[in-house]
C-alpha cells in the first residue's frame, strides 16, 4: 500500500472527511449529427452510453449523402453565400436531438463552425475572406460574432429555453474547428481565438456552460500560450493522431499549464489508425490487423486517460465504419467496436487532473 493510501486510510477511520479525486470521463465525435433519423439517434445514444461516454460534440456545417456510410437527411449550412442568410435546420435539428442525448446522460459540445467550412468555400465566410483575411478583418469578425449570437439567442422549442441557458444540454461552445489550421500567424489566430470566446461567454447565461477552442492540428500547436493567459477560455482543446502526442508525460506537461493557469484540458480529438499506415497520416495502405487495432485503442485511451484528461474519439458511428482514407471510425457493433467500448468506459474509472462536478450529467 503507498503511503498516500494509508493516510487516506487513517483520516477515514479518524472520521475526518475524504474529498475524494475528481473522476474523469470520455467523449466522442460526430460532424453530421444533425442528420441522424430517430432510429440513429437510438443506436448512437444506446452505444455511446454502453461506452460511458458523457460529452458529444457536433458540428454546424450543412451536409448530404452518406458521410462515413451513414445515410442522413441532409441538411444546410447554418449560413449562406450572404452574411446573416441563416437557415436554421441545423439548429432546429439539434433541438431535438440535445433533449434526446440528455435522456442517456450526454451532453452536447457544440462548434459553432469549422475551419474545414471555410477553407472547402462551403459559406460566404471562405468566399469572400479565404482563411487568412478571415481571422483579421474587422468586418468579418463583426459578422462571425453575429453567427455567434444567432447560435446563442436560438430558443429550443422543446425546453422553452435559449441555447445559452441550457446547460442541462450543452456542456460547452467553441468558436470554430481546427481555427487556422495551419497557423500562419499565431498570433492573429490568438487575438480572434479569445475575442470570439469573450463573445461566447458574454452571450452565455451563466458560467454552467463551459468555452472551449477547437484544438489545431497536432498536440503543440493545439495548444498556444496565449490560450492559458484568456480569461474568456475555461477549456483549451488539444486534437492528436501521431503517436507521440499520446504519450502520459508528454500530455502531463500541458495539464500541469493548465492547472497553474486555471484552466481544464481535454483532448479533443484523436483516433486509431485502421490501416496499417503511419497513425498520423492513415492512408489506406491496407487494413491493420484487427487485434493490433484492438490494442492500440486500448493502450491510447489508456495513456490519455492516465494524464488526466478527457479523451473524445473520431468518430463514433451508428453504423459499421466503411473503411475509406484517414479513417479512425468505429462503428457501433462493428469491428474494434468491443475493444473501444471497453476502453471507454474504464476512463470514467480514473482520476482526473480537473474538477467536471456540476458540467456533466
Amino acid at each position: 500500500m503507498k503511503y498516500s493510501q494509508i493516510f487516506t486510510a487513517a483520516l477515514s477511520m479518524l472520521g475526518t472527511p475524504v474529498l475524494a479525486a475528481p473522476s474523469n470521463f470520455a467523449g466522442s465525435n460526430l460532424y453530421y449529427a444533425a442528420g441522424l433519423t430517430e432510429d440513429q439517434q437510438t443506436t448512437l445514444f444506446t452505444g455511446l452510453q454502453s461506452a460511458g461516454v458523457k460529452v458529444l460534440r457536433v458540428w454546424l456545417d450543412g451536409q448530404s449523402g452518406q458521410p462515413k456510410g451513414t445515410a442522413i437527411q441532409a441538411y444546410g449550412s447554418l449560413e449562406g453565400d450572404t452574411p446573416e442568410s441563416w437557415d436554421d435546420t441545423v439548429l432546429n435539428r439539434y433541438d431535438d436531438f440535445m433533449v434526446n442525448a440528455n435522456k442517456y446522460g450526454i451532453k452536447l459540445l457544440i462548434s459553432i463552425h469549422s475551419y474545414n467550412a471555410l477553407s472547402g468555400n462551403s459559406d460566404f465566410y471562405g468566399k469572400t475572406y479565404g482563411t487568412g483575411d478571415f481571422y483579421t478583418s474587422d468586418q468579418a469578425k463583426d459578422q462571425f460574432k453575429q453567427r455567434i449570437s444567432h447560435v446563442l439567442d436560438h430558443t429550443n422549442p422543446s425546453t422553452n429555453k435559449k441555447w445559452s441557458d441550457s446547460s442541462e444540454y450543452i456542456f460547452a461552445f467553441e468558436a470554430q474547428n481546427e481555427a487556422m489550421h495551419d497557423q500562419e500567424n499565431p498570433s492573429a489566430l490568438t487575438q480572434w481565438q479569445c475575442e470570439m470566446a469573450e463573445a461566447i461567454r458574454g452571450g452565455l447565461a451563466s458560467n454552467d456552460t463551459l468555452v472551449t477552442t477547437g484544438g489545431g492540428a497536432w498536440l503543440d500547436n493545439s495548444l498556444l500560450d496565449a490560450y492559458f493567459t484568456c480569461d474568456a477560455l475555461d477549456i483549451v482543446a488539444a486534437h492528436a493522431y501521431g503517436t507521440g502526442d499520446f504519450d502520459t508525460d508528454k500530455i502531463k506537461g500541458y495539464v500541469q499549464k493548465a492547472t497553474e493557469s486555471g484552466k481544464k484540458l481535454i483532448m479533443q480529438e484523436w483516433g486509431a489508425c485502421y490501416f496499417s499506415s503511419d497513425n498520423n497520416r492513415c492512408d489506406n495502405t491496407g487494413a491493420l490487423d484487427s487485434a493490433t487495432r484492438d490494442s492500440n485503442l486500448k493502450k491510447w485511451y489508456s495513456s490519455i486517460a492516465e494524464a488526466g484528461i478527457a479523451p473524445f474519439y473520431w468518430q463514433i458511428l451508428p453504423n459499421e465504419d466503411p473503411h475509406s482514407d484517414w479513417d479512425y471510425e468505429v462503428g457501433i457493433g462493428g469491428v474494434n467496436w468491443d475493444a473501444l467500448k471497453e476502453a471507454s468506459a474504464g476512463v470514467n474509472q480514473t482520476e482526473s487532473a480537473f474538477d467536471w462536478s456540476g458540467y456533466l450529467l
